[in-house]
């Protein structure tokens, strides 16, 4: 069987928006009133309540040349679990090379939450305060 599972179809949406910059792709896949939770010690932690706030952290990782890479997906009928690499490719900010996992939760074919969880937060917390 080579469907896929209507919940990694969602994600893989938004990561295909995500690889192009497509903001309104990205905003066709989220509830009205999505969260997401970004942890660390950084300018850009916290969480990310509603689609305005979610797409102004999306377009500050752009322009930081931030990409992200699927390793492996996890799905139920409420979750995907989603293991990626992500990287930095502008010029002018530092390095970054780390894995991470991200709980997505889905209701009604839309998604409503966002868990993240890196690899090595020190290596994010530098990151995203040098750059």
């Amino acid at each position: 069987m080579n469907e896929k599972h209507p919940n990694v179809q969602l994600v893989e949406s938004f990561f295909n928006a995500y690889a192009t910059a497509d903001f309104e792709g990205m905003q066709r896949v989220m509830a009205g009133n999505v969260k997401w939770h970004i942890p660390g010690k950084h300018p850009f932690s916290g969480t990310k309540n509603g689609i305005a706030e979610l797409l102004e952290y999306l377009e500050k990782l752009n322009e930081f040349g931030f990409k992200a890479e699927q390793i492996v997906m996890g799905v139920n009928d409420n979750y995907v679990i989603d293991c990626h690499r992500n990287w930095s490719t502008s010029p002018g900010t530092p390095v970054l090379n780390v894995m991470s996992c991200l709980l997505w939760k889905i209701e009604e074919n839309k998604i409503v939450e966002v868990f993240n969880f890196p690899q090595e937060q020190f290596l994010v917390d530098n990151f995203f305060n040098k750059a």
